[in-house]
């Protein structure tokens, strides 16, 4: 038997910080020995001592399936938690009789009812009863490798996942594949020493059942036939001879007639040829196996029969059709329940279905493997909780909660490919990446349709899988909704305020700092900086190619963008990366900004006279047209500890070009203290919530006192506020008599999105004399709705070529865009065509 895709559990568990180190999901460097001419771990049992376990002690068997005896001079058994970190090893002595056994007694637990035969070694180590790996070395060279349950290291896919009553039994042939999988079954214990033992008995042959796909399934979260060998029929729903899933998919024609009961199944038969299509029907013999939760039949005989019945797919997503604020919708156990009964089933949905992540085409702890969220029976993303529900309504939240997992489902790509961006990862790193090219894109917002069913499959979480594996965009499978916005809604108003963050523009290069180190491409070219050894390193571009190429999505999309005022977050702050001028970053930018628009279209507000102490390796700060916008009075910035470890904002004053005074106004540029790192109070809002807090309340009375020292009435805050619409800090500055301005041109857009769900981390909030000057707002959703692979620092990762310089991924956070309409006589919008200075 073929080895089983597993790499896809083994990457979730390393995640993209992990990309450059030695770390691999199956180090193995044993050598497969189906001749039967060397030492073979033949048993593993970590249950022993455990609550309901047979034996008193953990232990492990080796097998020598020689006519002579084998030494045992400089070997060990070593034992790896699931994870791959070693739990001590045993030194062996004597030798394994001709085909003999030899048994390594390891740790006693509190619970057993048998003692282990006279063992031929004792050790005390504490292996796991249900996931682990067991290696046989000699003087440090691993000889055999078992891995079973979830383990990372392993020969293969591991062997099942074990319990206090069962063992990793090899084979009755004993033979070595190098396949965990194909070699172990879990068993009740039967250890043998030299001296004896219990000997397996030998299973009578099997006999062949004739069941229906129902009774195979069986109305549990496991079929009640496992281990059977079972004949079924069925017609054939996807097909995957590519991809790693190897097999395909049967399902009972007609209408269901076994509620409880899924008629669905997948048919694992490695080697499979495309001479098995869709539609046709089949009669499948095999044995009846459980693999990672996903119910099959592994397949040793497939012949094609008489048409059967069509198969009719199921309309409706099960839990997709609880409706908000979420109380009536299942829980994650009745959830799980309602979908194993159509396990494997075809579906066409009926009801909106609604991308709702895309960032890095995988879900949860996993990435790359070209999985793409969906919020089913929905029009709309689903929506980060505290977004829209009071961050202390426990109730609420969890109903929120509830709503958003029963209407989550995975649409995958019909592979186990994974498209990471090194060689010693990746299974796919340079084939066409699934859905996605440069012109052809899958966004957070945009609708979904589906040409042919789907297959509702289990494979680490519930997922969708089309009816083949997809290479590049697909034809006749999944269409997605092509609904990028080419430009901000109409806002009105005599001048236009907006907030952008910058995502870590730096002119300082990772590369021409010491200590620095980068991330790389998947030919090893480094693109962006991973972290430096110092606190104060850059964090943008590596080189000056990719500083480039990340400078000319931002200057696209400030210019169409086309604002009077923009605020901006996550500007490098030279002076303290490397002592340098302040505004270095900011002048850089406002230069290429303005050799794009070909006149002097920007300027910036310079940093004042009086800067605090110590700052950020990031910083705030505003540009504005000068045709049309000055600035009055320098800039102020806030230094009071609440922002020791934030960015601290910054207030400027501005008016229309040659304006009255009257027409002034006070914008305060804002970048609170980040979700990643902190004091986690415990209230779902993430870490460091205590400490927006209190640069909430800090900023309010900093507003306030700027705005009378300055003498005016209408104040904006503008920024990355890192805190979501019904969370404490916004309800601070809320409380403070401030309102957060939502767009005028959709209610549902978002500026952010995180783990498949949108909210707002940033905002415009105006207070009462600000409020009336606004004539419209809108969220240009550009960026938190693309997928990362769009954004410079993923250049060259995939197999797709997706760099554009144009607006979309030109940050990680949507910008926000606000009419302002002056007071005391406006201002002349023709004004820029007559009066803009020229360079």
């Amino acid at each position: 038997m073929s080895p089983r895709p597993v790499l896809r559990q083994a990457l979730g568990l390393v995640g993209l910080a992990v990309a450059a180190t030695s770390l691999v999901a199956t180090p193995v460097t044993a050598t497969a020995n189906p001749g039967g001419t060397a030492l073979v771990i033949s048993e593993v049992y970590g249950g022993g001592g455990n609550s309901g376990a047979t034996y008193t002690h953990d232990f492990i068997e080796l097998y020598n399936p020689t006519s002579a005896p084998i030494s045992l001079t400089g070997h060990t058994v070593e034992y790896f938690s699931a994870s791959g970190g070693s739990g001590g090893s045993t030194p062996l002595t004597g030798s394994v009789p001709a085909n003999g056994h030899y048994l390594v007694q390891e740790a006693m637990g509190a619970g057993g009812t048998t003692a282990l035969p006279a063992p031929d070694a004792s050790g005390s180590l504490a292996m796991s009863g249900s996931n682990g790996s067991v290696a046989l070395k000699n003087n440090g060279t691993t000889l055999d490798l078992v891995g079973y349950g979830t383990a990372t290291l392993r020969e293969g896919a591991a062997a099942p996942a074990l319990s206090n009553t069962t063992a990793a039994t090899r084979n009755a042939e004993r033979t070595d594949t190098d396949n965990n999988a194909a070699d172990f079954t879990a068993a009740a214990p039967a250890p043998q020493s030299s001296g004896g033992g219990t000997p397996p008995v030998d299973p009578p042959d099997p006999v062949l059942t004739d069941l229906t796909i129902a009774e195979i399934q069986g109305t549990g979260a496991s079929s009640p036939v496992v281990n059977q060998l079972v004949s079924t029929t069925g017609v054939v729903t996807a097909a995957f001879p590519t991809g790693g899933f190897n097999g395909f998919y049967i399902q009972t024609g007609g209408a269901d007639t076994t509620p409880g009961a899924s008629d669905g199944l997948f048919v694992y038969e490695p080697g499979f040829d495309t001479g098995i299509t869709v539609g046709d029907s089949v009669d499948v013999e095999g044995t009846v196996k459980e693999f990672n939760g996903l119910t099959e039949i592994d397949a040793t005989k497939i012949a094609e029969i008489a048409a059967l019945p069509s198969v009719v797919p199921n309309p409706e997503l099960p839990g997709s059709a609880c409706e908000l604020p979420g109380t009536g919708c299942p829980g994650t156990a009745a959830l799980d329940a309602q979908r194993e009964e159509l396990e494997g089933e075809a579906f066409a949905p009926t009801a909106p279905m609604t991308v709702t992540d895309a960032y890095d085409f995988g879900v949860s702890s996993s990435s790359f493997f070209g999985e793409i969220g969906i919020a089913a029976g929905s029009t709309i993303p689903l929506v980060t909780p505290t977004e829209v529900v009071d961050a202390q309504d426990t109730a609420g939240i969890a109903a929120r909660t509830a709503y958003n997992d029963a209407h989550r489902v995975v649409l995958d790509d019909g592979s186990s490919a994974n498209y990471w961006n090194t060689s010693n990862t990746a299974s796919a790193q340079d084939q066409p990446l699934p859905w996605l090219t440069a012109d052809h894109t899958v966004r957070v917002g945009a609708q979904v349709s589906f040409e042919q069913p789907v297959i509702l499959d289990f494979r680490f979480g519930w997922k969708l899988q089309p009816q083949r594996q997809v290479v590049g965009v697909p034809t006749g499978l999944v269409t997605f909704e092509q609904d990028r916005p080419q430009a901000p809604a109409p806002v009105g108003g005599d001048v236009q305020l907006a907030t952008f963050n910058v995502l870590n523009y730096f002119t300082t290069l990772g590369g021409d700092v010491p200590g620095c180190s980068p991330f790389v491409d998947r030919d090893g070219n480094p693109i962006a900086t991973r972290g430096c050894s110092g606190p104060n390193g850059p964090r943008g571009a590596w080189n000056q190619v990719n500083f480039e190429r990340q400078q000319a999505k931002i200057v696209r999309a400030i210019n169409t963008m086309d604002a009077d005022i923009v605020s901006l977050e996550e500007l490098e702050n030279s002076r303290t990366v490397d002592g340098g001028d302040r505004d270095e970053a900011i002048s850089a930018l406002v230069a290429a900004l303005n050799a794009d628009a070909g006149r002097v279209r920007w300027a910036y507000a310079p940093s004042p006279a009086v800067l605090p102490a110590a700052e950020d390796v990031i910083r705030n700060g505003f540009i504005y047209d000068p045709s049309t916008i000055e600035t009055v009075g320098e800039s102020t910035i806030l230094d009071v500890p609440a922002f020791d470890n934030a960015r601290e904002p910054v207030a400027q004053m501005f008016k229309g070009k040659g304006g009255p005074t009257g027409q002034k106004f006070a914008v305060i540029a804002n970048h609170f203290k980040s979700k990643g790192s902190g004091v986690n109070d415990g209230t779902g809002q993430g870490n460091a919530n205590p400490d927006r807090i209190a640069q909430a309340r800090a900023l309010v009375a900093f507003a306030d006192s700027f705005a009378a020292e300055r003498g005016t009435e209408r104040v904006f805050l503008t920024g990355d506020f890192n805190a979501y619409s019904e969370e404490d800090p916004v309800q601070e500055i809320e409380a403070a008599g401030y309102v957060s301005l939502k767009s005028t041109d959709d209610p549902d857009e978002e500026s952010y999105s995180f783990a498949g769900t949108s909210g707002s981390l940033d905002h415009v909030f105006a207070n009462a004399a600000a409020q009336e000057m606004v004539t419209g707002v809108d969220l240009w959703e550009i960026n938190a709705n693309e997928s990362v692979f769009y954004q410079y620092s993923r250049f060259n990762y995939v197999g797709t070529d997706l760099y554009r310089a144009d607006v979309f991924a030109s940050s990680d956070h949507n910008p926000e865009v606000v009419g302002i309409r002056l007071p005391a006589g406006g201002i002349d919008r023709d004004c820029r065509s007559r009066c803009t200075p020229q360079k």
